[in-house]
């Protein structure tokens, strides 16, 4: 029994380890707004590392990516754009009403969720027909990524693109409820499960949730009805805290500077592990609503990635948080029954809830450090 334990404890650490240094789910953004004129300009920003496997940045072999090595090659990246994007009137795919994409623009650099992203200027000449409804069609990046994903926004309206939905349509003399409340649901469904920060502080809160801490040892709960009270002011306190700020973010009645926001969702991951360990807090209920407050903020940051619609924006944000609260009882319904059964097992409670615990602490030492 020691034996498949230890191999179960040092599966799980190579898991959690392996996972925090994962690169960042695959996404591009699009954003393209009608000038004057009629026509589209704006910009796509793409991850150096995805347009690197597409455009050999890497000049002088040594490894590393300057970035005079990528403004080297904007001719090539400006190929990669229109063999891409491709855009059309909705109502009429014929070839001589066919949207030219263009890029001339100087590159720039930006970032997202702390990686490198090339900022393309783009240039969209289209029909007048395209000023009703655009299709657009974005083949960059599947065949090497099929999970890969592109944030389109055009003239505020959103979509998501996937390699099973890689033709999207922006009605733009119309729009749809329906519409804007799936997209902006999925997203939030989205990061809530590619979120490893939050998903690592809910983690933490749920490893003790089942145990009482007695006579200086955690113990297993007898009581499921204990054990679901406590779990349900715990979930419930970081939705009401993650809700309000997420809100008040988004609409722009707080602006909080992000990358202290960032570093406080580290901090308190960190706390939340270590309390585990050594117990400071046993009434959590408090701490994680302050907490939780943080990670709101770090929420909406997401969310203005995305942009708000036009039309529905405070539609956008109450869809955009469901999303995550719909996350995040999946994350709790597959956690829970789990956490319940091993309990009462000396050990879980001596061994993989502070070997957990202890795996989610270093991740969080590492993020605060990055994001200092």
């Amino acid at each position: 029994m020691k034996i498949s334990i230890r191999h179960l404890l040092y599966c799980v650490c190579l898991l959690l380890v392996s996972t925090a240094q994962a690169h960042q789910l695959s996404t591009s953004y699009i954003t393209l707004t009608t000038t004057d004129d009629g026509q589209f300009t704006g910009s796509w920003q793409v991850n150096v590392a995805d347009l690197e496997q597409q455009v050999a940045f890497d000049l002088n072999q040594d490894g590393n990516i300057a970035w005079h090595e990528i403004t080297a090659k904007h001719s090539a990246i400006s190929d990669f754009v229109t063999a891409s994007l491709i855009a059309n009137p909705a109502a009429n795919s014929i070839t001589e009403l066919a949207c030219r994409f263009s890029s001339s623009a100087p590159l720039q650099l930006d970032s997202h969720f702390n990686q490198p992203y090339v900022v393309i200027a783009l240039q969209l000449a289209c029909p007048a027909a395209a000023n009703d409804s655009l299709t657009l069609e974005y083949t960059a990046f599947f065949d090497t990524d099929a999970n890969h994903k592109a944030i389109a926004t055009i003239n505020q309206q959103t979509r998501v693109i996937s390699k099973d939905n890689a033709a999207q349509t922006f009605d733009f003399a119309t729009s749809s409820y329906l519409t804007t409340f799936n997209q902006y649901v999925y997203q939030g469904v989205l990061h809530i499960w590619l979120g490893l920060d939050h998903i690592l502080f809910l983690i933490a809160l749920l490893l003790t949730c089942v145990l009482v801490r007695k006579t200086s040892k955690w113990q297993g709960i007898e009581s499921k009805a204990t054990i679901f009270k406590q779990t349900a002011w715990i979930v419930t306190a970081f939705t009401l805290a993650h809700s309000i700020t997420l809100t008040a973010t988004a609409m722009q009645l707080v602006s909080p500077n992000s990358r202290w926001v960032e570093l406080g969702i580290a901090i308190s991951v960190l706390f939340a592990a270590l309390n585990n360990i050594w117990p400071l807090v046993i009434r959590l209920g408090w701490v994680t609503f302050a907490f939780g407050l943080l990670h709101g903020m770090g929420f909406a940051s997401v969310l203005g990635e995305l942009g708000l619609s036009s039309d529905y924006q405070l539609l956008s944000v109450l869809a955009f948080n469901l999303g995550v609260e719909i996350g995040q009882l999946a994350i709790l319904v597959v956690a829970l029954p789990v956490l319940i059964w091993a309990r009462n097992y000396p050990w879980y409670q001596k061994w993989v809830m502070p070997a957990g615990s202890l795996v989610i602490a270093l991740i969080a030492v590492q993020w605060s450090l990055e994001r200092i």
